[in-house]
């Protein structure tokens, strides 16, 4: 049995990976809306997760897809954490604009 990655091989991973990076580095950077920054967090994470799937697999190490997991259960806590400080903002403000938020200094 051919392993996936021998027939697509690891640049490709590697090229798709670095692509969705900065995807997530342009919606950080030049996005408003803080519900687009957290997605673009997001995405860089996925990002930097399947480079350690794909060369976990290259190296045949279970070590890169372990820390994948643990790496996605703590963008679990952050998501949530993320959303619940969205939704107070949101109640306090009445937006979620990432500019509004200077009147939050107290």
């Amino acid at each position: 049995m051919d392993n996936i990655l021998n027939q697509i091989g690891i640049e490709n991973y590697l090229f798709l990976s670095v692509l969705l990076f900065c995807i997530g580095v342009f919606g950080v950077l030049y996005r408003r809306n803080a519900i687009i920054v957290f997605m673009s967090i997001e995405i860089m994470l996925n990002a930097v997760n399947l480079l350690f799937v794909a060369f976990a697999t290259y190296h045949q190490d279970a070590k890169g897809e372990v820390f994948v997991f643990f790496s996605m259960a703590v963008a679990a806590a952050e998501v949530a954490v993320g959303l619940a400080l969205l939704v107070s903002v949101f109640r306090n403000i009445g937006s979620v604009d990432i500019s509004n938020l200077k009147n939050l200094k107290g």
